[in-house]
């Protein structure tokens, strides 16, 4: 491997071989959601739980003066408006994405979707492009299709997951299969370093860190976790937790309790809440 992409990559997989990415390109798809509206002071709050990395678009990029993490440049984007949502564009150039100081660059291939052959032309030539510069690519292999009805299974998994080292990405992210058994044999076929994507928000913070755990222990490099991070009430402590189970196999008994004092934090807030909707609707408001 060239120097200069080394180099790169140590940037991002900065302890052990692993990673905690936190992607937050979710402004172009579906537009400024809560914990986005000011990605600044989210950025500086997920740098501080330890994330190795950050993914972002160009935009964004250009706001940050003083980035302490790694950083990923999101070349793809589309909108949920649009009539196939699953139709990733490129939106940056690479040369874009090295003036901007990104470690690496990512694109995102919905494999399944009709317009799969044209995601797939637009990467080989991304990454021929990056293959001149020494500039690490990771690839966003998702099963997503009129054709594949669980995003989840094995078999789309592993495909996709495949797909993507065969095209000469230098890291894969896709979805968790759900449980390690199965990610195992997904991680199996894939010679490169495979992370696993977040997800729509959890219920609950143990069903994440669950997630982590089992991918950690199939063989994943790492995790690129957005939402559950970024949407979370102390997106500081989540990421420490995460962190923990990436990097050291465990979550401590002070980051626990952080989460913890968060969450009877909210508990208590929402207590207040439901007291104060009673009393408004019963016409009591003290």
């Amino acid at each position: 491997m060239e120097t200069g992409k080394t180099r790169r990559m140590k940037r991002i997989f900065r302890n052990k071989e692993r990673t905690l990415i936190v992607p937050m390109d979710h402004g172009v798809s579906v537009g400024p959601i809560q914990g986005l509206d000011d990605a600044s002071k989210t950025i500086d709050l997920v740098t501080e739980g330890g994330a190795d990395a950050i993914l972002v678009h160009a935009g964004i990029a250009k706001t940050l003066s003083n980035v302490e993490t790694g950083l990923i440049i999101h070349l793809s984007g589309g909108t949920r408006l649009s009539l196939d949502p699953t139709w990733k564009a490129q939106l940056t150039t690479v040369r874009a994405a090295v003036r901007l100081g990104a470690d690496a660059v990512s694109v995102q291939i919905n494999v399944g979707s009709p317009h799969e052959q044209a995601m797939l032309e637009s990467f080989s030539q991304i990454a021929e492009e990056c293959q001149g510069l020494g500039l690490p690519i990771l690839a966003m292999m998702y099963p997503r299709g009129p054709g594949i009805p669980n995003e989840h299974s094995l078999d789309a998994v592993s495909h996709a997951a495949r797909l993507g080292y065969e095209i000469g990405a230098d890291m894969v992210q896709t979805n968790y299969t759900g449980d390690a058994d199965t990610f195992r044999r997904v991680v199996h076929s894939v010679k490169v370093p495979v992370v696993i994507a977040g997800g729509p928000p959890a219920s609950s913070d143990s069903q994440v860190l669950d997630m982590v755990a089992g991918a950690i222990s199939a063989g994943a490099s790492g995790v690129s976790i957005g939402r559950n991070i970024f949407q979370h009430k102390n997106p500081t402590a989540m990421t420490k937790a995460i962190k923990s189970i990436v990097h050291g196999g465990s979550v401590s008994l002070e980051v626990q309790s952080l989460l913890d004092e968060s969450n009877e934090r909210i508990q208590l807030e929402g207590t207040r809440d439901s007291r104060a909707e009673a009393q408004y609707k019963g016409g009591r408001m003290e």
